[in-house]
């Protein structure tokens, strides 16, 4: 095949990959088997060579596993975290919510493939993106990767001895305090969240959100002292220190004032929190 011929060839498999991610996108998932139209687009190469490429292209996609991702994924190795934080391995890890090539994604944000394969080798290798499938084109392989979540954190535990620490001498009723509480939190989870995830099995989590606006300062101090008094009964009532086979669960209570540029969905009277029950596992 002439060099020209081939180049057309590349820029006919780019527009059809193009097209597969905006039906991905915009909802064209209608069963277990995606109905690829491929666009007619006449190639300069002999008319076989264009129905092996539509054939070849139909039955590996139609054959092809759609796996979820995960919600979110914590990032505890410092050199992930590097990876995950720069600009363009970032465009890329938004960009891979759907499985794409390095030929497509390099069409999509106007880069040169090998510039884009550099990257993708980089999140790949930290565990931030993931093969999702191949595609046979003659006697080449192309691959589709994937985000491994649809949004990540950086756990403080990436920053080592200087990571927030609410065990560290500090005044307990400071903001200082509750960020390192918060620290702490995502650290521990995350943690736990990889173990469950390597052992296929769920972690029991609970977790409680609402808001409240105080009429005064004496108002917000009774209520600490109500909700102080209350977890306090509670915990003498279910802690159990000598249970055999229990488990200990790590309880954190916080408020704070809402920011200003944060909209106020104050719940009426009749509204109970926003609250996720403990998850058990199955």
């Amino acid at each position: 095949m002439k060099s020209k011929d081939l180049h057309e060839e590349l820029l006919y498999r780019g527009e059809v990959n193009r097209r597969i991610g905006k039906s991905l996108t915009s909802g064209w998932l209608k069963s277990d088997r995606l109905q690829v139209a491929a666009p007619a687009r006449r190639l300069r190469c002999c008319k076989f060579a264009r129905i092996s490429i539509e054939k070849s292209l139909t039955i590996n996609f139609v054959k092809a596993n759609i796996s979820l991702v995960l919600d979110i994924q914590v990032i505890d190795d410092p050199a992930a975290a590097t990876v995950a934080l720069e600009p363009m391995r970032s465009r890329l890890l938004s960009e891979l919510a759907v499985p794409a090539s390095a030929a497509t994604l390099a069409t999509r944000l106007g880069l040169a493939r090998q510039k884009v394969n550099y990257h993708l080798r980089g999140l790949e290798t930290h565990g931030l993106v993931r093969l999702a499938e191949e595609r046979k084109w003659g006697g080449l392989t192309e691959r589709l990767l994937v985000a491994t979540a649809a949004s990540y954190v950086v756990s403080p535990g990436a920053l080592g001895p200087v990571a927030a620490d609410p065990n560290r001498e500090m005044d307990r009723l400071s903001a200082s305090y509750l960020i390192a509480l918060g620290a702490r939190v995502v650290r521990e989870v995350g943690d736990l969240v990889r173990r469950a995830k390597e052992t296929d099995k769920r972690l029991a989590t609970l977790a409680v959100d609402t808001e409240v606006r105080f009429r005064s300062a004496t108002d917000r101090a009774a209520f600490s002292n109500e909700l102080t008094e209350a977890i306090t009964k509670l915990v003498a009532k279910y802690h159990d220190a000598s249970a055999l086979g229990g488990r200990a669960h790590r309880l954190v209570v916080v408020a704070h004032p809402l920011p200003q540029n944060v909209p106020q969905n104050l719940p009426q009277k009749s509204d109970p929190p926003v609250a996720a029950k403990f998850k058990e596992p199955s």
